[in-house]
């Protein structure tokens, strides 16, 4: 069952991982401009950093829990300012940005197990005499 959790952690670090990159795009930071978000060129590479930050801690195990919270900081903001499906009146753009939201509210609520719980028995972490 050891390796459950590994997976897990590996499988919920991805999307920060892969994604991660292409928020320094000039797309990136013109989408987050439309979106109302102050100060897009700053921003959106300062929230970049914090989800690869999160989801390198996460996928090694090393400080999870700090990593989890950094990933929760990042998540937040983004969902709010980024998925603001309330705002949105043509139809099928609601429901891609209620869709990207509620997935967003599924990674906050992964990110809160891991700051609870810990990175898990095959970790750094636990190798380290952490949790």
């Amino acid at each position: 069952m050891k390796i459950v959790v590994l997976l897990g952690r590996v499988l919920f670090s991805l999307i920060f991982l892969v994604s991660g990159p292409g928020h320094f795009s000039n797309q990136s930071i013109q989408f987050a401009t439309a979106q109302g978000v102050p100060l897009p060129s700053l921003l959106v590479p300062f929230f970049c950093i914090l989800a690869l930050m999160g989801g390198i801690s996460i996928l090694l195990g090393y400080k999870a829990k700090l990593g989890a919270w950094i990933i929760v900081v990042f998540l937040v903001p983004v969902t709010l300012m980024m998925h603001n499906f309330w705002a949105v009146s043509e139809l099928q753009l609601k429901q891609m940005q209620l869709a990207m939201f509620m997935k967003n509210l599924s990674l906050l609520g992964g990110a809160l197990l891991i700051a609870y719980f810990g990175a898990g028995p095959l970790s750094l972490d636990h190798k380290m005499g952490g949790t």
